[in-house]
């Protein structure tokens, strides 16, 4: 079932251009309608409550990913999931929570039952609570690289394993909420079963966001963590992003904003009654899935597009063991850090509108970004002569509750290959100009067209726009 909300017309435009100034010719990156695949891994638990508090945000987006398996692993707060199994009662009764406020969220995409459950999901569907209560399960037991073995199967690791098998083009976001052990346990299955091939392709199916390095007891060496083990030995075919600063960030923002926290989200529907004060932070693990929200802003599988999950880059992290995608420090650290900045008010906006849904049944919804009549959510590619101007134009873009819409233009350079100065002009109207540099040939620089509207919790949208200058 397609939400209304992200139902949208699709232009295909053509538009000659003149040596000095241009109309974009864009070649569009085709936005798959499905929903990415998520699998979390948390270590859920009553005395720290921040798992919790994610995870009541993630069922208010349960119609933007498909949530194939809420795992509780270990983590730093506990060693073995078999001293803490009533914890499992936490996530499950979240998602009877999120059973009783389904009627008012499903309005937000005007559906009407679950037909599609058993289905690939598509942006706007909103799955039952008998679905997700399916996917709640019991990953490894054991924390720690040495507990790997015949001994650690679980069922999250044997979900693991399945949905690589499936028949299905996209690839599985594990997010460890908790301790990674349970997929370090999938990828020793699949090397024991199915050889070095076998395990070459589940690798490449697979993809890691590791809030922190929680595989091992807080503060102790990461010697004993799977973590090292993952990025150490596979670096080469799993993508793995460990971060260490996005999480820290909206820990600490959130605990300062703790009133919005209090008049938005808490006692708003049968979820919000759920929400839990922080103990040490607000939601350190959220930033697992926004960074693959599908909102136009990035491409997850490039960690250098920034993301409301954050930013990092390719090294090595903390232990200094193996390589992946880290922000721990230097210029990766504050590059996430002043792009946390930017983005914390859209992802709380993005949160507290959908709470609105969970208590009245209506609320804002996210504008629709059209730029130069396409109207999907990947990235647009433009290959303008170098001292060129190009005209960008967002004038099609609109709000599906009719509310104005303001406009921002802005370069994102650490994802491109340009180091030089880009200028747009009009870069806070609709239709902006971008000045190619006469030095930019061969090389490659981002634009994001971000659109926010005037409704209740002001909501944005985005759009990305990577200019390959031809000389």
């Amino acid at each position: 079932m397609k939400s209304s909300f992200f139902l949208m017309l699709i232009y295909f435009v053509s538009v000659s251009c003149s040596s000095l100034r241009t109309k974009a010719i864009v070649t569009s990156v085709e936005a798959a309608p499905l929903k990415p695949r998520l699998v979390v891994l948390t270590d859920i638990s009553t005395w720290e409550p921040d798992d919790h508090e994610s995870l009541i945000r993630l069922l208010v987006h349960a119609d933007m990913f498909e949530i194939e398996g809420i795992v509780i692993t270990t983590g730093w707060s506990m060693d073995n999931v078999n001293e803490v199994k009533q914890f499992k009662d936490i996530a499950t009764g979240v998602i009877e929570a999120y059973g009783r406020d389904l009627p008012n969220l499903a309005k937000r995409s005007n559906q009407n039952g679950f037909a599609h459950d058993k289905e690939r999901q598509q942006i706007g569907y909103w799955p039952s609570a008998d679905y997700l209560k399916e996917r709640t399960m019991f990953g490894s037991l054991y924390m720690g690289m040495d507990k790997v073995g015949p001994e650690n199967i679980s069922d999250g690791s044997n979900l693991i394993v399945q949905l690589a098998s499936e028949d299905d083009d996209r690839p599985i976001w594990v997010c460890f909420w908790g301790g990674g052990n349970t997929l370090a346990q999938a990828i020793w299955q699949v090397e024991q079963d199915q050889g070095e091939s076998g395990l070459k392709v589940f690798l490449n199916k697979i993809r890691a966001y590791a809030i922190t390095d929680q595989d091992r007891p807080q503060k102790s060496s990461f010697e004993t963590s799977s973590h090292a083990w993952m990025r150490r030995e596979f670096a080469d075919d799993l993508l793995f992003i460990w971060d260490d600063c996005a999480w820290k960030y909206q820990n600490g923002t959130g605990k300062n904003k703790w009133a919005d926290y209090e008049e938005h989200i808490q006692n708003h529907g049968s979820l919000g009654s759920q929400y839990p004060k922080y103990v040490w932070g607000v939601e350190g693990d959220t930033p697992s899935f926004l960074h693959i929200m599908p909102n136009g802003l990035n491409d997850p599988d490039q960690p250098t597009q920034v993301s409301w999950g954050g930013y990092s880059q390719w090294g090595k992290g903390e232990d200094d063991n193996g390589y992946s995608y880290v922000n721990f420090t230097g210029d990766e650290s504050e590059i996430c850090r002043r792009y946390g900045d930017h983005f914390y008010a859209a992802t709380f906006n993005n949160f507290a509108a959908r709470m609105d849904w969970v208590q009245n049944g209506v609320g804002n919804r996210n504008p629709i970004v059209v730029i130069d009549g396409d109207g999907r959510l990947g990235s647009i590619t433009i290959k303008p002569q170098v001292g060129s101007s190009v005209e960008l134009d967002a004038s099609a873009s609109y709000d599906p509750d009719g509310d104005s819409l303001s406009y921002h233009w802005w370069v994102q350079p650490e994802a491109g290959t340009f180091t030089g100065k880009i200028n747009i002009l009009n870069s806070n109207a609709k239709n902006a100009i971008l000045q190619v540099p006469p030095d930019a040939g061969g090389e490659s620089f981002h634009i994001i067209c971000e659109v926010t509207d005037s409704g209740m919790h002001n909501l944005s949208s985005y759009r990305r726009v990577i200019c390959e200058p031809k000389k």
